[in-house]
């Protein structure tokens, strides 16, 4: 593709980010992969400055982030300036809070209007907003899903898409044709592969572990003109980073670095 459009995704390692000192120690470790950029998420309590800094000092790009939804209604002022100090432009939620998701279509439509009031205040800015989808959104509501319903009432410049392929696939959804939908509207994709290990088990597994299309997917990402593909796995088999680094191996033999 020209440039490296891998990131790591945080939320993976979590557990090994809560401090500075294991952030500095993650971020070795992923440089280390082979990866150049990053997505910031579920890290520590550790000041801007400190995971720039550490960035910076590991030739990792920030390319995006997940941000609770409470600071985004609460703290915006504060988000976009840590945004423009990381030089990063895409900002994501990773999920509706659940009272949305109790009250069905009602509550995603509220949901909806309410990203689309954060997702303006960020592209004020020049931040981009986008959503990041689980299983959930495919709840059928009449003639059409969570998914379709968030999409169709939100302007794509304030509210963006995220999509996680493993998660399209666990709702039933056709992983190619939702990238296909949301092109232009997507900068970031997460990657994460699906296995079947029993008869009724699907499992997360290490992109090209799995049983998902990926010649098909990486395709469809192209004509929808993602900028980054973050590799992200919420459950690994054993060390996080050694799932990370699977991932980053099977993606370089599929053209991506």
């Amino acid at each position: 593709m020209g440039r490296n459009v891998l990131a790591a995704q945080l939320f993976t390692v979590r557990d090994h980010t809560q401090t500075v000192e294991g952030f500095a120690e993650s971020m070795a470790k992923i440089s280390a992969i082979g990866y150049r950029a990053a997505q910031v998420s579920a890290i520590g309590p550790i000041e801007p400055a400190d995971v720039k800094r550490i960035c910076d000092d590991n030739g990792l790009t920030i390319v995006n982030t997940h941000i609770a939804w409470p600071r985004l209604q609460e703290d915006i002022d504060a988000v976009i300036e840590e945004h423009h100090l990381w030089a990063c432009r895409h900002v994501a939620v990773g999920s509706m809070p659940r009272h949305f998701i109790e009250e069905g279509e009602t509550g995603i439509r509220q949901f909806a209007a309410e990203a689309t009031e954060v997702g303006r205040t960020l592209y004020e800015a020049g931040l981009t907003f986008s959503y990041h989808n689980h299983s959930f959104e495919f709840i059928r509501y009449g003639d059409r899903n969570g998914l379709e319903i968030l999409f169709d009432e939100t302007d794509p410049r304030y509210v963006q898409a995220e999509l996680d392929t493993y998660w399209i696939q666990f709702g039933g959804g056709d992983v190619c044709d939702w990238i296909l939908r949301v092109k232009d509207r997507m900068p970031v994709v997460h990657l994460k592969d699906m296995a079947t290990v029993s008869w009724r088990e699907q499992v997360m597994k290490e992109v090209g572990e799995g049983n998902l299309n990926w010649p098909g997917i990486l395709e469809a990402c192209r004509e929808a003109k993602v900028e980054w593909y973050a590799v992200e796995q919420d459950i690994c088999p054993g060390d996080p980073f050694e799932s990370l680094a699977t991932s980053y191996r099977n993606l370089a033999k599929m053209g991506l670095s």
